[in-house]
């Protein structure tokens, strides 16, 4: 693409941002929530838009002096100056490209919200729930060293140890734009502390990462949720036995996709607040229904790329964990190392980012920018 089309892509980014900025001042704009945080969010992208836009027309402005300089300027000294800033601005031309060709492709409109987390050991019995557990931990490894905050909404421990299932949230920046490349089968391979004969036992573990929805986006009919309450288990003192402050949420919802009505049933046991522990498990409920919904535009997106890196297939075995030989490898993008104890303790940025990479490679390709 030159470079004269790549600007003319961004004729009217001006006018519309604009635009954008008078709409989400209207009081009437500022009623309508869904209306308002729509716009909110494409005033600022606009915004990273028309900085990079400028930042572009600099360059390219730079480049243009600069040339003029080094063919009319007699001052050597004027003209060293000349080439020093041309050859800066030629290089810093690419990246411009590639970054503006990126902003001008559609981003995920989820990319920005939090995230909900659901681990499961899958096949491997006892070692598969301790695997769950060891996944568990090394995210929280990494929402700490993102400045994420983690709140466990449901647990179900293993025999053994760690977690037949563990549902969390992670709050903060771009969480599940970030996050959303771990959902999928994750197998592990390793003796188990069980083994006796030090045998290597494959197991597997299943990662879901969920948009959360907000209140206006998903439609619930509070007064037909049938609520139970009843006695948190586990570790808490005698207050966990006394008080009946876990919930337990029913509710039927007719799914739009096959016209049937399902019964959706959710548990929270967080905390020892009844209050919150609905509040929390509304919260997933809303993101259960977003996500079946959401469903259709990812399987959309799925059916016009060749390979998802992404949304992905939640039954597909994405990464392997090989703890003889210290090997982590990603199969989506035959991306592998051989740091897994750094790995497991949340390290996990470098493999996210080569997964972010292949994503956006695939969108430029897909847009033929």
């Amino acid at each position: 693409m030159s470079e004269n089309s790549l600007l003319n892509r961004l004729d009217g980014i001006d006018s519309r941002f604009e635009e954008v900025s008078t709409l989400i001042t209207d009081p009437a704009v500022i009623a309508d929530q869904k209306r308002y945080v729509k716009l909110s969010k494409e005033y600022h992208d606009l915004e990273v838009i028309l900085k990079a836009k400028k930042e572009y027309a600099s360059a390219l402005e730079t480049i243009e002096e600069s040339k003029q300089m080094i063919a009319e300027e007699t001052d050597e000294d004027m003209r060293t100056l000349a080439k020093e800033e041309l050859d800066k601005a030629t290089a810093a031309i690419p990246k411009l490209e590639e970054k503006i060709k990126l902003l001008l492709i559609p981003a995920d409109p989820d990319d920005a919200k939090n995230a909900i987390v659901e681990i499961r050991g899958g096949t491997g019995g006892d070692e598969a729930a301790l695997f769950a557990g060891d996944l568990f931990r090394m995210y929280q490894k990494y929402a700490e060293s993102k400045g994420w905050q983690l709140a466990v909404s449901s647990v179900s421990e293993g025999a053994a140890g760690g977690f037949k299932e563990i549902v969390f949230t992670l709050t903060g920046q771009d969480v599940y734009g970030t996050m959303k490349y771990e959902s999928g089968v994750h197998r592990v391979q390793r003796v188990p502390a069980t083994e006796t004969q030090g045998r290597v036992h494959t197991s597997a573990a299943t990662v879901a990462v969920l948009p959360e929805a907000q209140e206006f986006e998903v439609e619930i009919h509070e007064g037909e949720i049938r609520w139970d309450t009843f006695r948190s288990g586990g570790a808490g003192g005698q207050n966990v036995n006394k008080v009946e402050s876990g919930v337990r949420l029913r509710y039927n919802w007719k799914n739009p996709n096959t016209g049937k009505v399902e019964e959706i049933l959710i548990e929270c046991t967080e905390t020892r607040d009844q209050p919150k522990n609905k509040e929390r498990a509304l919260s997933r409920l809303r993101t259960f229904i977003y996500d079946r919904e959401h469903q259709k535009y990812l399987d959309d997106i799925a059916s016009r790329r060749k390979t998802m890196v992404s949304t992905g297939d939640r039954s597909a075995k994405i990464r392997t964990y090989n703890f003889p030989q210290g090997r982590i490898t990603d199969h989506r993008i035959n991306y592998t190392i051989y740091n897994l104890p750094a790995f497991m303790d949340g390290n996990i940025q470098e493999c996210i980012d080569s997964l972010t990479v292949a994503e956006n490679a695939e969108k430029l390709k897909s847009a033929e920018l």
